[in-house]
């Protein structure tokens, strides 16, 4: 399906007629479908091979429609930013009475991690391309990095701690980080969990 673009959030008349669940479905559909072709025209000639265009003709839409879903080809490949801050912050604040902020934070970590593979089979093949693709890896780590303030401030809050306060910042910047030292790690889970009591427990007690 070829179509004509009317500008970044322009809606056309056709579009205006349907109702807004329906309309806001298609455009969940779209996303979907995009983020679909892309991934899997990067598994199969890799992510340097693969041009907008290829994708946007995979989803059958154009490339002015491909770019009012995703700024750039790099945000093709990691389409649920949104839902992991969410997640995270709500590790924090949901945690269990008793629980500690660095053990509800691993399990937030792990849960992300783990819920991505059971929804796409193809996750580990996809850790395999960002770590071999320098642009992706970047960008990957760029945009995990980019929770470190609402974390930050969802870790004070439930520390009852100033918003600047630096160990909740720090605790923030580690917990996100867990995760690139474990990435060469032949048990990644294992290596998040290493890192974590580190967190939870204090340097002295992990030597």
């Amino acid at each position: 399906m070829t179509e004509t673009g009317t500008g970044a959030g322009a809606v056309t008349g056709t579009e205006k007629d349907v109702p807004v669940g329906r309309r806001e479905r298609k455009k969940a559909a779209t996303r979907q479908a995009l983020a679909d072709a892309a991934l899997t025209l990067f598994l199969e000639r890799g992510y340097d091979q693969v041009g907008v265009k290829d994708i946007a003709d995979a989803a059958d839409v154009s490339t002015t429609t491909l770019f009012k879903h995703f700024p750039s080809k790099e945000a093709l490949v990691f389409d649920e930013d949104a839902d992991q801050e969410a997640a995270l912050v709500a590790s924090v604040r949901d945690r269990a009475p008793g629980r500690s902020i660095p053990a509800a934070l691993c399990e937030g970590i792990l849960r992300i991690r783990s819920g991505a593979a059971r929804k796409d089979p193809r996750f580990v093949a996809f850790l395999d391309l960002v770590e071999n693709t320098p642009a992706l890896r970047e960008y990957a780590h760029r945009m995990w990095m980019r929770h470190e303030t609402a974390l930050t401030r969802a870790i004070a809050e439930e520390s009852g701690a100033p918003a600047s306060d630096l160990t909740c910042a720090a605790l923030a910047r580690f917990a996100l980080d867990a995760p690139t030292i474990a990435e060469n790690h032949p048990d990644r889970e294992e290596a998040v969990r290493a890192a974590f009591a580190v967190l939870e427990h204090g340097w002295a007690k992990a030597r």
